[in-house]
């Protein structure tokens, strides 16, 4: 059970299930309370929306998605088993988990996604986002089976498979919400502000993935460069990807200011991007810079997604400055 726990990175899952429930909970339901609207049937009173999605369903649709995600880890060790002992000396597919049941298991992750993908894509109205579930287990095992060891593709891919997580939250609330509340009220506020909300936590998650992905690859470079493997070190060389590295955290930083200078202007969000993201990535950069081995760029890493986690729980100070009326 151990070993299996370990292959499936039951962490990551863990992360996954957090990112969506704060997502739903912290950040949506949050803002919706904030929004008052005028039902046709009752009282002439304004009444804050809620969520429509229903529980059952979203359960489901995290389950859609870790499934998805385990069986993507599963194909990945399956694929990496010579890189993986060159980089960290030790393999779990082969040796711990036999191959042929790895792969039973990324099958069975993967139907159960796909299905359970596609059941909630129906309820909310919208069978072709089912197909959304079924692309996604099809690019995880080309990368891993190819995409990973071209230039930048590999990199690119998990980068934007981590920014549809909190965003698969929206894409499916979003349905539910229009048919009850456009069908209920007098006049349906325009609630383009949701997307906008859950796309920054995803803009932040693309951009902190792929810079975590190009670390891991300098991380993994003795193994990458053995078996011919595309990867931006190999390609342009360790030098050249640190400051690629600092080029996409400085973007971030800066981002991160423009949006809260232009759209958001409280002080404890200014505070918590200062202390919890800005510093902590500040010291990546020192630590990619001053890095001269393994050890040192793997702590860059493990650094990278302590921040990664830093900037979801911003949605619990979302929150906090919502219900308190903070900002």
């Amino acid at each position: 059970m151990k070993e299996f726990l370990k292959l499936i990175r039951w962490q990551n899952l863990l992360i996954v299930i957090l990112t969506m429930v704060l997502m739903r909970y912290a950040v949506i339901e949050s803002l919706l309370g904030k929004v008052n609207v005028q039902m046709k049937e009752g009282l002439s009173v304004m009444i804050p929306m809620t969520l429509q999605f229903s529980l059952v369903d979203f359960i489901i649709l995290v389950a859609a998605t870790v499934l998805i995600t385990a069986g993507g880890y599963v194909i990945n060790d399956y694929f990496d088993i010579k890189t993986d002992l060159i980089n960290r000396g030790k393999v779990i597919v082969g040796t711990k988990i036999s191959r042929r049941r790895a792969m039973l298991w990324h099958t069975i992750f993967n139907i159960a996604g796909v299905l359970a993908g596609f059941y909630v894509s129906i309820k909310v109205g919208y069978f072709w986002i089912g197909v959304l579930f079924l692309m996604v287990t099809g690019l995880l095992y080309f990368y891993s089976a190819s995409y990973k060891r071209q230039f930048l593709i590999g990199n690119l891919i998990v980068a934007i498979l981590t920014a549809m997580v909190p965003f698969m939250v929206i894409l499916f609330e979003w349905p539910a919400l229009y048919r009850f509340y456009s069908e209920n009220v007098i006049d349906l506020p325009n609630l383009m502000f949701l997307f906008y909300w859950i796309g920054g936590f995803s803009l932040f998650a693309f951009l902190t993935t792929l810079t975590r992905e190009i670390i891991k690859d300098i991380e993994d470079f003795e193994g990458d460069l053995a078996y011919g493997r595309k990867t931006i070190p190999v390609v342009i060389g360790i030098p050249a990807s640190k400051i690629v590295s600092v080029i996409l955290i400085s973007c971030t930083l800066i981002l991160l200011y423009l949006i809260w200078f232009f759209f958001v202007h409280d002080t404890i969000t200014l505070t918590y991007i200062t202390v919890l993201l800005t510093v902590p990535l500040l010291f990546v950069i020192y630590q990619i810079t001053i890095s001269r081995n393994k050890r040192q760029v793997h702590g860059a890493s493990t650094l990278m997604k302590l921040i990664m986690l830093a900037g979801i729980l911003y949605s619990v100070a979302v929150k906090i400055i919502l219900t308190w009326n903070l900002f």
